[in-house]
């Protein structure tokens, strides 16, 4: 697997147009939680088609070394910060958004459940500042007319100063137009399509790459490593999954691997209709753009008929459950992510074990970067109320995180750039080898990118 990283990176350099420098995780101890989890209930959602991004490149951009040092760890600079408070500030609120029904609960509850530890882990180190922060959950049920009401309600609260979500990208692009209105910086640990930083929003801020990165890298990586001549593509009309098969297609159009077909879809059980022309047309792989409560139906039935394909898909099916829905039809298959299994983090081993004791479950991916993005909204609120001498304004806490410097989270060193992207993003090809224990997967490439 280490020469398949090698061949991977070198292609990668080969196609470069981009170079930029990202800095290295160190190790960061976090205390236990004290506050215990909630259940989430299990509604399926369903999300209405968005428009998709109409450029990629057609090359993933170079992967670049990381320098041997960064600013500081997040925690240090949040308590470097707390040291200037004067006064008694009280309790501050923030907010997260993400599905904690139905479906796509799985990837949801940990974004809330990451969220909830970090505020947890922040409050015992700010104990003696005069300011402590609570978190207000939403469920958006990965619906974007649901986003965009709880928006509205998030914004009226004025204790609320800056917002961790979401999970899925339609349902952030159509919340992001009140969080402009009210100047309310958003912190997303998962949200990959380009419209987030690129539609002008001014408060969009990640800590994840981006699709039209991440496509790529699973086009370069199914036509090098996989070796696939042809590819059939479906996607389920959503900003994140028709956008990210787009910029697979696109990237494989100008790279020669013949696509057989395109299709969206937004059926969740009988996948019929689109499997038999998939029959006919006998591809070599099947790219899947959208999240795992529909990927699992969509390969288990494609074994069911008979399709032997390979199965490729990007970061939307990175969850334990894509192995319960499919079982062994997903065995072996590849996947790329911006996030990975928490394993892949080892500064995350701690967060894993604080995780686990207080929701009873493994940590999912996401939660991790939640984690690190209520850090950063964290950082940004305690530094804007010492500049300003008390409560900030959401305006003040948006120019705090401007002008944050590069620190290191648990999953890793970021720096926003005057997009909101983080100068340097992490890419993952992973295999999966284990469908009942997902920490398991198989890492066949690692690519540290800079942004476009």
């Amino acid at each position: 697997m280490m020469r398949r990283l090698s061949l991977l990176m070198l292609v990668a350099l080969l196609g470069a147009l981009l170079a930029a420098c990202g800095g290295a995780p160190v190790a960061q101890p976090t205390a236990a939680p004290t506050e215990p989890p909630t259940a989430a209930p299990t509604e399926a959602p369903t999300q209405a088609p968005t428009e998709a991004p109409t450029a990629a490149p057609t090359a993933a951009p170079a992967p670049t070394k990381a320098p041997e040092a960064a600013s500081g760890t997040i925690v240090d600079y949040v308590g470097e910060w707390a040291a200037r408070l004067s006064g008694e500030i009280g309790t501050i609120k923030i907010a997260s958004q993400s599905p904690l029904s139905g479906g796509q609960a799985a990837l949801g509850t940990g974004i809330r459940n990451g969220a909830e530890l970090g505020i947890t882990q922040a409050n015992a180190l700010l104990k003696d500042a005069g300011i402590q922060f609570e978190l207000a959950p939403f469920d958006d049920q990965a619906k974007p007319e649901v986003g965009t009401a709880n928006a509205k309600n998030i914004v009226s609260d004025a204790d609320i100063l800056c917002v961790v979500g979401h999970l899925n990208s339609g349902v952030a692009l159509a919340s992001l137009p009140d969080y402009k209105s009210a100047s309310l910086p958003m912190v997303s640990p998962a949200n990959t399509n380009p419209n987030i930083t690129e539609g002008g929003y001014e408060v969009a801020f990640r800590i994840v790459g981006r699709d039209d990165v991440q496509g790529t890298v699973g086009e370069q990586f199914a036509r090098e490593e996989l070796k696939v001549k042809s590819v059939y593509i479906i996607h389920d009309t959503t900003a994140y999954g028709q956008g990210v098969a787009e910029f697979f297609r696109q990237a494989a159009e100008a790279n020669g691997l013949e696509v057989l077909g395109f299709e969206g879809t937004e059926e969740k059980s009988d996948f019929s209709a689109i499997l038999t022309p998939i029959l006919a047309a006998n591809p070599d792989l099947i790219y899947f753009g959208g999240i795992y409560d529909q990927a699992g139906p969509l390969f288990r039935q494609a074994r069911d008929r008979g399709i032997t394909a390979q199965f490729l898909g990007p970061d939307g099916l990175d969850a334990a459950d894509l192995g319960k829905l499919a079982g062994d039809a997903v065995k072996d298959m590849h996947y790329t992510s911006v996030a990975a299994p928490v394993s892949q983090f080892p500064n995350a081993a701690r967060f894993a074990e604080d995780y686990k004791a207080a929701y009873n479950a493994d940590a999912p991916p996401f939660s991790a970067q939640a984690y690190d993005a209520s850090h950063f909204c964290v950082a940004a609120i305690v530094k804007a109320a010492a500049d300003a001498g008390g409560k900030p304004t959401r305006a003040q806490v948006l120019a705090a995180l401007k002008s944050l410097p590069e620190l290191l989270g648990i999953t890793g060193a970021y720096k926003f750039n005057g997009k909101g992207d983080p100068e340097v993003a992490t890419y993952f090809v992973l295999k999966v080898v284990d469908i009942n224990d997902w920490n398991k997967n198989e890492l066949v490439a690692r690519l540290d990118i800079p942004a476009p």
